[in-house]
């Protein structure tokens, strides 16, 4: 094998040709990503980079001289538009790069409100890419008048910045809570007040009609009750969805993304696959995770296959969301659960989800104990009776021992 070519250089991309290397692989290596910046970890930028804490070198995952001194061709700014699977190769910017093998790390997309109801107004956001952020930013001044459309992880992060900037902040969502796709009714109550502890007017069951607009650029807002409302700016967090659209042109089988088998390869032998935009088996199922853990180990296990470790996939779910002063950790997957147990220690609160006896999931809110403990207790297999686990006075750190 002479010639890998990686299509998405996100964090899936990037931790996937970093792992070749350092697996010892020698060929050629191309990096083909859309982005006009090399990559850069996604996560801050609506948080710590927004906020200006952040700086837009620390966001890269690697120095920009790692990609030529580790022979990298780094092809950035350029769309792949084709896959020829017979010829093996792709077409990017008027260039064909032949592959012996392919890696599609192309990631996901924001769902976009449509034009017919004034998405495409000026002063209307997404929070996806670095071009995003930066065309977000000087609209973000203290006093104006902020939407978010969406009550997920990604709309709540964008109401907690916009307040820490000094913007009033309207939140709604056309579900009948908060988190409501994701997490527990208790999470959802918790993350409730907290914003509106911070002044957030947050409208649950309330969906969007229409945003109106002077001169191509938003002012305003009508809800589905029927109320108009003025508005500076509106940021969109209703969902996203995998980036399978050249797959699926080359004929690749897609379900709920990219479908590849445990070790990464698609329904084609010589294309692999990694991160936001695949499926993969999973306890007699197919799921499909959008979270950086994921991309990165899911990448770097595709790599080793490539180069003929014949190891299987496993993933170990954990992700995370800062708001204000609260970290949340979220270890393993909740579908399923049938009750939920409070573990109440003041500052620090975690919401452990059971399935019958079994611990599926836990919700950890500044409780990186509690995170851990409960972490490594699912990757172990064990579940601590929900009654020991009510009670904050009991040590559950001695369950993982044997």
């Amino acid at each position: 094998m002479d010639r890998i070519v990686v299509i998405g250089a996100g964090q899936a991309g990037a931790s996937c040709v970093a792992k070749l290397r350092n697996e010892g692989f020698t060929g050629a290596i191309t990096l083909i990503g859309e982005e006009h910046a090399p990559p850069y970890q996604r996560p801050p930028l609506s948080k710590g980079y927004l906020l200006g804490e952040m700086a837009l070198e620390r966001l890269y995952l690697r120095s920009e001289g790692y990609y030529p001194e580790n022979g990298i061709d780094l092809v950035l700014d350029t769309r792949v538009t084709a896959i020829d699977r017979a010829e093996k190769q792709v077409a990017a910017g008027g260039t064909a790069y032949p592959y012996d093998a392919l890696v599609l790390a192309t990631g996901s997309v924001p769902r976009r409100l449509p034009a017919t109801i004034g998405g495409d107004l000026n002063g209307v956001h997404l929070v996806r890419t670095l071009r995003d952020v930066d065309a977000m930013e000087p609209g973000m001044q203290p006093g104006r008048r902020a939407l978010i459309v969406g009550g997920g992880y990604i709309g709540l992060e964008a109401a907690a910045v916009a307040r820490k900037r000094g913007m009033e902040v309207t939140l709604i969502e056309m579900a009948d809570r908060i988190l409501q796709r994701v997490a527990c009714a208790e999470t959802s109550d918790f993350f409730r007040a907290l914003h509106k502890s911070h002044s957030v007017d947050i409208r649950e069951g309330v969906g969007l009609t229409c945003l109106v607009g002077v001169d191509g650029r938003v002012t305003g807002a009508i809800f589905s009750d029927a109320t108009e409302h003025p508005f500076d700016m509106v940021i969109v967090g209703i969902g996203i969805t995998p980036a399978t659209a050249l797959a699926e042109a080359a004929g690749l089988a897609v379900e709920n993304g990219i479908a590849v088998d445990a070790r990464g390869r698609t329904s084609d032998p010589a294309i692999w696959a990694a991160g936001d935009c695949t499926s993969f088996p999973y306890r007699g199922g197919r799921i499909r995770l959008e979270s950086v853990p994921n991309a990165i180990d899911q990448a770097e296990t595709v790599a080793r296959n490539i180069l003929g470790a014949g190891e299987d996939y496993v993933p170990h779910p954990w992700f995370w969301s800062d708001q204000y002063d609260v970290k949340l950790q979220i270890a393993g997957l909740n579908a399923g659960y049938d009750r939920v147990v409070v573990r109440d220690g003041g500052p620090a609160r975690s919401h452990w989800y059971y399935k019958g006896e079994t611990l599926l999931a836990v919700d950890a809110m500044n409780d990186p104990r509690g995170y851990m403990i409960g972490k490594r207790l699912i990757e172990a297999g064990k579940s601590p009776a929900p009654e020991m686990v009510g009670d904050p006075e009991a040590d559950l750190k001695p369950l993982l021992k044997g």
